[in-house]
């Protein structure tokens, strides 16, 4: 195939496998729903985002093999890891202790810069602190047949657009659907759902933390 010819075959087994990595419920996920409700679809949309470009730039770097730096992310694997772990702990405690009077400032804008960045940028550094992803994706793209032998340049980027793209179908249907719930949410709902969301980001981090000690 001409390596300049886009190959539909590749981008959609890579939306397929994008899909597939966001779909599982976890500590992103439980951010984008809380967001979501909290501030509305383009706040929830965005911070998965955030999740789907750092999945995209590890399967870059296993797509194109690039063992040398595949090789320095997952000697780091702890330090990212220990990171993560606090990150979600602060997370989770910052979530518990939002006040309904706080959820109410959130939602006067939703689409203002600096709320938007932030939701990005957080999902984006959550995502990043799991380097052994990249193990991940070569075995997955072996398992297709991605072969990058430098005779199709553009080939890896055609997979690691559809896993870009697949992921970030998940989250844009995830925050439409509960976008719908937010103009049914009282002060008092939304009050125990910072709760139960925060203690659920707190679980995560604390899961973390422990499998690194034992």
């Amino acid at each position: 195939m001409d390596p300049g010819v886009f190959d539909i075959g590749l981008f959609l087994k890579g939306a397929l496998l994008g899909f597939s990595i966001a779909a599982p419920v976890g500590p992103i996920g439980v951010l984008c729903i809380r967001r979501t409700l909290a501030r509305g679809m383009v706040s929830g949309f965005v911070s998965g985002l955030g999740a789907a470009t750092a999945d995209g730039i590890y399967g870059a770097i296993a797509a194109f093999g690039l063992a040398s730096l595949t090789g320095f992310l997952v000697s780091v694997n702890l330090l990212m890891r220990i990171a993560g772990g606090i990150f979600l702990l602060w997370l989770g405690w910052k979530t518990i202790s939002r006040k309904p009077q706080d959820q109410h400032q959130e939602g006067d804008a939703p689409s203002g810069a600096a709320s938007l960045a932030g939701n990005f940028v957080s999902t984006f550094f959550l995502t990043l602190t799991n380097p052994m992803t990249i193990i991940s994706f070569t075995a997955i793209f072996m398992g297709v047949g991605l072969v990058n032998d430098g005779t199709r340049a553009l080939q890896p980027l055609f997979l690691v657009a559809g896993v870009f793209s697949g992921s970030a179908a998940w989250w844009l249907g995830l925050s439409a659907f509960f976008s719908l719930f937010r103009r049914h949410l009282t002060p008092v709902a939304m009050t125990w759902i910072n709760r139960l969301s925060g203690a659920v980001l707190t679980l995560f981090g604390a899961l973390v933390l422990f499998e690194i000690v034992v």
